[in-house]
């Protein structure tokens, strides 16, 4: 037994001396590390105030020190930066969901402005901005070598003011100019509306309105068609939807969910990890759902469309989204501005990261390329097919009743209708269709 407690006091001796001597070496980085940490904020100051004292011209103390913290910021990667306390107040305007602009959600690459993508009904997408698009010059002036925010200030102006950027587009030979006249971009979370027996609900943004929006246009949708029963099924449009609210995602997620997890969070420190489940309650009531996606689908768009996936609660249809997968949190400034910094990424239910891979659809379908104006209105007006029923003097169908007839002539109807909407939204109507088989296959009651 003595021999048991040396032992035991000797490895608790050891273990005090060898973490002395472990100790330290790390108290001499660590000082080290701190010393040279005010030795680069001395090299700071004495550069700010050679600037202040030697620069060619007189200099705004205040706008060269946000730059300076904005250049820290947007060095870490291209979401973080510094809001002044006009885009601070610009911002929290924006998620109440009206501000004034030109209806684009953009992100920075290679030096240029990169469109995320257009927000529906924006001068922006009536102008025909692209997801994808490049903004080279705004004006004139280049973008390149200018910050993200620097380059979104230009792109602002008085409501009603002209504005000329110059796009590069993948599959165009040159770049070319774009004019739009600016406008106070009023944003619609959800549309609701009825395609067949299919409800389509597309989000363009995830701001305070999109849930109650959501909940709103699918009780009038359903109560148009008389009743659930009536409904094939729902297709979830999240294409050129740039993000927005992380809860916001969460909810609507947590819409189609009866239970388990809806995406889940993880910082530079494990226990700073969150994770969100669903609660029971469907708002689809089991109805088949179809989620469309495109490169514009970004951020909590992502999150709706991994976690309905992952679940296996829809079918994703459409081509791969954007990738990003990192969350941002606005952190308030004493000056009244604020500092968007990314301090986590998210991972859908199956624990996979999207940050640059997006989300894979269930079934790839691309968007024919958009015909031009002459072709367009070729199509609308096709010659009409001759059948029998045209010949003069032609029998009759006597083996029909005239409601038989009738039923006949409807379903002839959907399907033309089916047809133009292939034509217009090749993408939308294949999701319909699949909601169409899907419905077709449900057992009945």
């Amino acid at each position: 037994m003595k021999k048991f407690v040396m032992a035991a006091l000797g490895g608790t001796l050891a273990g005090v001396i060898a973490t002395t001597q472990v100790a330290g070496p790390l108290l001499a980085q660590e000082n080290a590390r701190n010393a040279n940490v005010y030795e680069q904020l001395d090299l700071f100051g004495d550069i700010f105030e050679r600037i202040r004292a030697q620069y060619v011209e007189e200099v705004d103390e205040k706008k060269l020190i946000e730059a300076a913290i904005n250049g820290m910021l947007t060095s870490l990667d291209p979401h973080s930066s510094y809001l002044s306390p006009e885009d601070a107040i610009a911002m929290r305007v924006q998620t109440r969901g009206e501000f004034g602009g030109l209806g684009i959600e953009v992100t920075q690459e290679e030096g240029f402005v990169k469109v995320v993508s257009p927000i529906d009904g924006t001068p922006a997408a009536e102008a025909g901005i692209e997801a994808g698009d490049f903004i080279t010059y705004v004006n004139g002036e280049s973008v390149l070598g200018l910050t993200l925010d620097k380059a979104v200030e230009l792109m602002r102006g008085p409501v009603g003011s002209e504005i000329i950027i110059t796009v590069v587009r993948e599959g165009e030979p040159e770049p070319f100019d774009v004019s739009i006249i600016r406008d106070t971009i009023k944003l619609t979370a959800v549309r609701a509306r009825t395609e067949g027996k299919a409800v389509v609900l597309r989000i363009t943004t995830f701001n305070d309105q999109t849930t109650p929006n959501l909940e709103a246009g699918m009780k009038a949708q359903i109560e148009a068609a008389g009743g659930i029963d009536n409904v094939s099924g729902f297709v979830l449009d999240l294409r050129n939807n740039p993000g927005g609210l992380l809860t916001q995602a969460i909810r609507v997620s947590d819409a189609f969910l009866e239970s388990g997890e809806i995406v889940s969070t993880r910082g530079r420190n494990p226990e700073d990890g969150e994770r969100f489940n669903a609660t029971p309650g469907d708002l689809a009531m089991g109805k088949p759902l179809v989620v469309l996606i495109n490169g514009g689908s970004a951020s909590a768009s992502e999150i709706v469309a991994g976690a309905l996936k992952d679940h296996r609660r829809a079918i994703v249809v459409g081509t791969k989204s954007f990738g990003k997968g990192s969350v941002q949190t606005v952190m308030p400034l004493r000056n009244e501005g604020a500092m968007r910094l990314t301090t986590a990424r998210y991972y859908t239910p199956s624990g996979r990261s999207i940050q640059n891979l997006g989300v894979s659809p269930d079934i790839i379908v691309e968007q024919p390329p958009r015909k031009p104006a002459t072709e367009e209105k070729d199509a609308t007006n096709p010659r009409k097919r001759r059948s029998e029923a045209d010949l003069r003097g032609s029998l009759s169908n006597d083996s029909l009743t005239e409601d038989e007839i009738r039923q006949i002539e409807e379903d002839r109807a959907k399907a033309e209708a089916a047809a133009d909407l292939r034509d217009k939204d090749y993408q939308l109507a294949y999701a319909i269709d699949i909601l169409t088989g899907l419905s077709a296959l449900a057992p009945s009651k």
